[in-house]
């Protein structure tokens, strides 16, 4: 869990659906035959994407929904089960067997299990302990991988995103701060999501068609100076761990499952209102970036520096950052105290940045598209739109609470309801109608 760093001063699948999917799909040109295995440095330029049946259907089913529901999203593998599937609910290689079937070239997946995975947050927890590592080797990261080097998958391009929110918490949610967590430093100083994520990106990188991309969170986590620094030098320490190298990875994702930006229109970190800087305000919070593709430009650039490959792209999760409607901003504010020139004027409209849970206002962002714009490969769609980030919950109820899904929790230093979640959330990933349904009405550009 990441809290305010205010005070420092610093399903079935549906024959309806596949009828959608297969409509997207003849609107499409023609693919060709497939080239021989071969590296790319963008994967997703001419690619066409695997558009996950499961949650199209979800999509499809809500009023309105048919207009994104043939979107790519990325498959989230979040526990061992996930990699066969149960229950009506595709596996890994049933997934793989869709894209074929769709003539997809490139397929999204999440790998999100790593022992006591976000040891920041109080719930939801992860299904593997701290002592799990040796399992998380050997019953999820190698039967994926044995999957994915299928010689039948060899034409698909396969980007994984490499465990998102891991590494930054380790950064943010340890140590002195007030943050930290005790599950967090047990994990710091044990090696285990080191050890876990060198030992994925070693195994992957035996695959010759599979992308692996790291996890750099956002600007409103690890933006800081000695923030981003940190991360970098953690990054760095767990691609070469465990039999990995930095060139096993090729490239980064920003944002993933979260809510920033790609740009703040009408103000600069670096504005300064009635002789007082912006970077002052209560929320920007000295923080040198206020949005994320510049944070991301910053970031790869301390990256390949600090020994990556100068070739590694980023991507961005633009699934949820929109933050259109009617709040939207169409101008500077002009308001002469300096908080209220930032509320004003920001397009992010999350009371505290570091918010994380099922944000209330907020909607789709930019739609998957490839080099959409300088120094950026991707925008992607890592978080599938509708699905919870976590249960809505009350404390002391004897099950696992986790106070910023909470939309009543009072946050330290600070008024109610400004955790901007929304009520009535169901369990992680889970399906969430009603932030569907926003998310489509507050979709930024609009669909």
């Amino acid at each position: 869990m990441t809290m305010p760093r205010r005070g420092r001063g610093p399903v079935p699948v549906l024959a309806a659906v596949s009828l959608l999917v297969a409509g997207v799909l003849a609107g499409a040109a023609p693919a060709a035959a497939a080239d021989p295995p071969h590296r790319v440095d963008n994967p997703y330029v001419g690619a066409r994407v695997y558009v996950n049946p499961e949650w199209a259907a979800h999509a499809a089913a809500e009023p309105g929904g048919a207009a994104v529901a043939g979107q790519p999203t990325a498959v989230w593998l979040d526990r061992i089960g996930r990699i066969e599937g149960k229950d009506g609910v595709l596996g890994l290689r049933e997934h793989l067997d869709a894209a074929l079937a769709q003539r997809a070239d490139l397929v999204q997946v999440t790998l999100y299990d790593l022992p006591a995975r976000d040891c920041g947050r109080r719930a939801p927890q992860g299904e593997l302990s701290i002592g799990d590592i040796a399992r998380y080797q050997a019953e999820f990261i190698d039967p994926i991988v044995e999957i994915l080097a299928d010689p039948r998958y060899a034409d698909l391009r396969i980007v994984a995103f490499v465990e998102p929110n891991s590494l930054p918490n380790l950064v943010v949610n340890t140590g002195t701060r007030y943050t930290a967590t005790p599950a967090c430093d047990e994990v710091l100083a044990r090696g285990t999501y080191l050890d876990g994520i060198g030992y994925a990106l070693s195994r992957l990188g035996t695959v010759p068609n599979v992308y692996p991309y790291l996890d750099i969170s956002h600007h409103g986590e690890v933006g800081w100076p000695e923030d981003s620094a940190a991360l970098t030098a953690l990054l760095l320490q767990a691609a070469t761990t465990a039999g990995s190298t930095a060139a096993n990875v090729h490239g980064f994702v920003a944002n993933t499952a979260n809510y920033s930006v790609l740009h703040e229109e009408y103000f600069r970190a670096d504005d300064v209102v009635n002789g007082q800087p912006v970077y002052q305000s209560r929320w920007v919070d000295w923080n040198p970036f206020v949005d994320e593709v510049p944070y991301t430009r910053h970031l790869r650039a301390l990256l390949t520096g600090a020994g990556f490959s100068p070739a590694a792209g980023v991507v961005v999760d633009t699934s949820r950052n929109g933050w259109g409607g009617p709040g939207r901003p169409t101008g500077p504010a002009t308001a002469g105290d300096v908080n209220r020139y930032v509320d004003g004027s920001r397009i992010d409209r999350r009371a505290f940045v570091q918010n994380w849970c099922n944000q209330a206002g907020s909607g789709l962002g930019p739609r998957p598209a490839a080099e959409p714009e300088p120094g950026i490969d991707a925008y992607v769609w890592v978080k599938p739109p509708g699905e919870s980030d976590g249960a809505t919950g009350s404390p002391n109820t004897g099950r696992p609470y986790e106070p910023l899904c909470d939309p009543y929790y009072v946050l330290p230093r600070s008024s109610p309801y400004d955790t901007g979640a929304m009520p009535a959330a169901p369990p992680l990933g889970e399906w969430f109608p009603a932030h569907f349904r926003q998310l489509l009405t507050n979709a930024w550009p609009p669909v």
